[in-house]
Order: structure tokens, then sequence, then C-alpha cells
């Protein structure tokens, strides 16, 4: 059997075993406010999860996942064993920061890790003086961009709403609202989670795709039908197996939530992931639900939110980037070193 095929069905297996990963890490982002407001239980919530993350793929877009494969890093300098390489780094990332309990971003994991081993095969092959010219410039400052600007709009669309909430039910009682926002969370849940799978598993296609272009079985970048399926059943699948540690940390720890607080966020984080998603940019999720929780919880007093984890969080997601990185580099040189493959 042709060798180069073997390798490139290893990779792709890795890759959707990152995107399980993914939904497995993120399926806190998708259900923490539903299973903090106890409208769902945690096995209900990650089938409903699961289940809007799998029919994201009837939107038939793959706009970030071009972003994705060839926006950040040059091609001219990726190999099968350059994206093997990424994708080991952000699985170890991702793994550490599940078991730490901290909702890091999957996403920004994965480019990271890419990033890291583009700039590895780039350092061991022409020197470490050139290993930026990996990057794709551009991709990369809209990419950092919406690091800041994903979050915030999370954060002030949901301290908009929860204003809007307020005084539009300013005279009924609080029990009766929120037995209404109990069933209104249940279709701003099914949103949110559709936009999570509408962003995260292109991120997924992107890779697989840029594997098949670079491994000569695509001549040019188009996702196959088959890899969008595959790459939106791996996510759902992962996102049914839920992500306990984390659900605490986003749906109790980070403020209290209740049914109106939930929807609220659960809404102005879809709209937040939406938009970017509409503009071909690939967004973390777990950025803009946190910034959306937060926002609700600030709409009391600035106090309500744990703003020293809040913290913690956010030297996480400062950390990720270079992190996988990191990982993703010595990935890289330890392919090189042990089996002599570029």
């Amino acid at each position: 059997m042709d060798p180069n095929f073997l390798l490139v069905a290893l990779i792709i297996t890795v890759a959707l075993a990152f995107d399980y990963i993914n939904g497995f890490h993120d399926a806190a982002n998708s259900i923490a406010t539903v299973v903090a407001t106890r409208v769902l239980n945690p096995g209900h919530a990650v089938i409903w999860a699961g289940f809007w993350n799998l029919c994201a793929v009837f939107i038939l877009d793959t706009g970030v996942a071009a972003t994705v494969g060839k926006g950040m890093v040059d091609l001219k300098f990726v190999t099968p064993y350059v994206i093997l390489a990424g994708l080991l780094g952000a699985i170890v990332w991702d793994l550490l920061t599940w078991w730490w309990g901290l909702p890091t971003s999957s996403s920004h994991a994965l480019l990271g890790g890419y990033a890291g081993a583009a700039m590895g095969k780039v350092a061991l092959t022409i020197g470490i003086g050139h290993v930026f010219e990996a990057l794709v410039v551009s991709g990369w400052i809209k990419t950092i961009s919406f690091i800041v600007i994903a979050p915030v709009l999370g954060m002030a669309l949901a301290y908009l709403l929860m204003v809007a909430v307020h005084w539009i039910f300013r005279s009924v009682m609080p029990s009766k609202v929120d037995r209404w926002f109990r069933w209104l969370q249940l279709a701003s849940s099914a949103i949110f989670s559709f936009s999570h799978g509408a962003n995260d598993a292109q991120k997924t296609m992107g890779i697989i795709t840029s594997v098949l272009v670079t491994a000569g079985y695509l001549e040019t970048f188009a996702v196959p039908k088959t890899v969008i399926w595959a790459a939106y059943i791996a996510i759902a699948a992962g996102t049914m197996s839920g992500g306990w540690r984390i659900v605490r940390t986003m749906g109790a720890r980070l403020t209290r939530l209740k049914p109106r607080g939930g929807f609220c966020a659960e809404t102005a984080a879809a709209v937040s992931i939406l938009f970017p998603t509409y503009l071909h940019m690939p967004v973390s999720t777990t950025h803009v639900i946190a910034g959306s929780i937060a926002g609700v919880g600030s709409i009391h007093r600035l106090k309500a939110v744990r703003w020293g984890l809040a913290t913690n969080i956010l030297w996480a997601w400062l950390l990720t980037i270079p992190a996988s990185a990191l990982v993703g580099a010595i990935c890289m040189t330890l392919i090189k070193v042990l089996a002599g493959k570029d």
C-alpha cells in the first residue's frame, strides 16, 4: 500500500480526533448556561447541543475552512508531517487545559499548533531567522484582532440584552419572567450550539483539506463534501461526550445565572460567532461565551463577576497560541530528528 496514503489517512484520523476533542472540550461552552440555570440536566443538554452542532452542516459554507487551511500559514512550507505535528500540539494543549479545568480556545490551540509546526519546519530547513516567513501576516492580524473583538462584542451584546429584558419586564414578577425564559433558553442554547458547530467544525475541515492539497490528492483548495460531513459528525459526537470540569467553571463559578441571563448570554454569544463566521473568520466560542456570561453578571454590579477567575481565564487565553505553537514546534523537531521526515 502507498505509504503516502497511509500517512494522509493517519493525519485525517488525528484531525478528526482533534475535532472530537474540540467538541468534548467546548461542550462546556454550549451547555454551561443551560445547565447552570437548570433548564436541562447535563445528559439532555449535551444531546441537545450535539444535535444542533450537527445541524450546522447544512450551512454548506467553507469560508472559515479556507482561512484556516491557507490563510494563516504559507502552504509552500506545509507538508503532511507539519500538519501532523500541528495537530499533536493542539491536542496536547487541549487535553492539559481540560484537565486543569480552564476554558481555553481549541480553535486557537489548533492555529497555534499549526503555525508552530510550520515555523519549526522553516527553522530546521532554512534557519531560525526565517521562521516568520511561514506565517501569512494578514490572516494573523485579523485572527488576533478577533481575540479581543469577539469576547468584547459578546459582553456588550449580553449587557444590552439584559438591560432590554429588565426594562421590558420591569412590571412582571421575576419568577414569572424566569418561567418564560426557561423555554426561550432552549431556543437560545440551540442557536448558540448551531453557531459553535458552524465555526469550529470548519477549522478541522481546513486542516484536512490542506493535507489533501499538500499530498497531491486535490489540485485546488476545495473542501470535499465527505470532509464536511466527517468534521461535523466528529464535533457533534465530542460535544455529546461532555466536558464537566469546564462546565463548572463557565456555568457556576464565573457568575450566577438565571434563565433570563442564560438566554441573553447565549443569544449574544451566538450573534458574536455567526457574524465573524459570515466574514470567514475563525473565532473562539470559549472567548465569546465567557465574555457574554461576564456581561450578564455585570448588569447587577461588577462584583457579581468573579474577576479573579476571569483574570485566570484571560491568562489561559493569552498563553494558548504561544504554548500550542511551542508544542507544535517540538513535535515537528521530534519528527525530523527521530524519523528524518520534513
